[in-house]
């Protein structure tokens, strides 16, 4: 017997949620960070100062690399997740690749 006999019933509604965080995390916090990047130089260019759009290429170039290591972060994540669930079908994160 385990020490976690979970029923996944009754905590789908969590695991729901957090794959929903998730999903936001992996997909439209990048999508969000590059678009503020892309505003702020589209800013910095319209204002023709050589110093300002060198500042925002430089948030630009900072944001699209945190982007990219979100998405990974979440992506590797979900791997490891995955990983564990199959290795072991009787443990609770046999709930997470149900729901």
């Amino acid at each position: 017997m385990f020490f976690l006999d979970i029923d996944c019933s009754s905590i789908g509604p969590i695991i729901k949620f957090i794959k929903l965080i998730f999903l936001i995390f992996e997909f439209v916090l990048p999508i969000g960070l590059i678009i503020m990047g892309a505003w702020d130089l589209g800013k910095a260019v319209f204002s023709s100062d050589d110093k300002e759009i060198k500042a925002a290429t430089g948030k630009l170039i900072k944001r699209a690399i945190a982007a990219v290591s979100i998405f990974f972060l979440v992506f590797v994540v979900n791997l490891l997740i995955d990983m564990v669930g199959q290795s072991n079908d009787e443990t609770p994160l046999k709930c997470w690749n149900e729901v």
